[in-house]
C-alpha cells in the first residue's frame, strides 16, 4: 500500500515540528490512540484500538525515527501487532515546506498488513485507511487551532484547508498496524 499527500497548514515550520513530535499532541490526534510513550532516543511504543469491517482489534507498535533533519523532515519507520487480527509495518517520509499560505506537510506511506486484516480487502483498507489520515488531520488542525489562534485568525479560510491528496494509505495510521494504517499519519514523530 501506498499513500502520499500535501496538507496545507496556517501555523509555522517550528510550531508544526514541535506539535508533530510532542506525545501528547499526537495522542489526541491519532484516531483510536491509547497511549504513545518515548522509549528511547527517537523510538516510541504505542497502543491503538482499530476497527476494519467486520475486525475489530487493540495493536500494540513501535515507531523510530532516522533521517532526521529538524524541523524540515524526517523517516519514521512503524511496525505493530494486533494477535489474531495481524500485522502492520512500513515507513513513512516527512517533510515540511514553507510557502506564503504558511506550511505544507508532504508526506509518503508504504505500508503492508498481514493476518486477517490483509483478508477484508484492499479496498477496505484503503477506505479505512484514508478516513483515519482525514480524521488524523481534523483533530491535527482543531489542535493547532487551539494552541495558536493568532496563525488562523490571519489566514483566510482557503489558506487552512486540508488541501489534501491521497493515493492508497496513510502512515501514522501506521499505526496501519496497529493503525498503519495510518497517518497518518501518518505523519510524525
Amino acid at each position: 500500500m501506498e499513500m502520499q499527500g500535501t496538507r496545507q497548514l496556517a501555523i509555522n515550520q517550528q510550531q508544526t515540528w514541535d506539535a508533530l513530535n510532542d506525545p501528547e499532541v499526537l495522542k489526541l490526534c491519532i484516531p483510536g490512540c491509547d497511549k504513545i510513550e518515548a522509549s528511547g532516543e527517537n523510538q516510541y511504543t504505542m497502543a491503538v484500538s482499530l476497527k476494519i469491517g467486520p475486525l475489530a482489534a487493540k495493536f500494540a507498535g513501535k515507531i523510530a525515527l532516522s533521517d532526521i533533519n529538524a524541523p524540515h523532515s524526517y523517516t519514521i519507520a512503524f511496525e505493530g501487532q494486533g494477535g489474531p487480527a495481524g500485522f502492520g509495518k512500513g515507513n513513512a517520509k516527512v517533510q515540511l515546506n514553507p510557502n506564503p499560505d504558511g506550511l505544507a506537510l508532504d508526506y509518503t506511506v508504504q505500508a503492508s498488513v498481514g493476518g486477517k486484516i490483509a483478508q477484508v480487502g484492499q479496498r477496505l483498507i484503503d477506505g479505512v485507511a484514508k478516513s483515519m489520515a482525514e480524521d488524523f488531520f481534523k483533530r491535527f488542525d482543531e489542535e493547532m487551532q487551539k494552541r495558536y489562534p493568532q496563525a488562523y485568525a490571519e489566514k483566510p479560510p482557503a489558506a487552512v484547508s486540508a488541501a489534501g491528496t491521497s493515493s492508497g494509505i496513510p502512515a501514522w495510521v501506521w499505526l496501519a498496524a496497529g493503525a498503519a494504517l495510518v497517518a497518518a499519519f501518518l505523519v510524525l514523530r
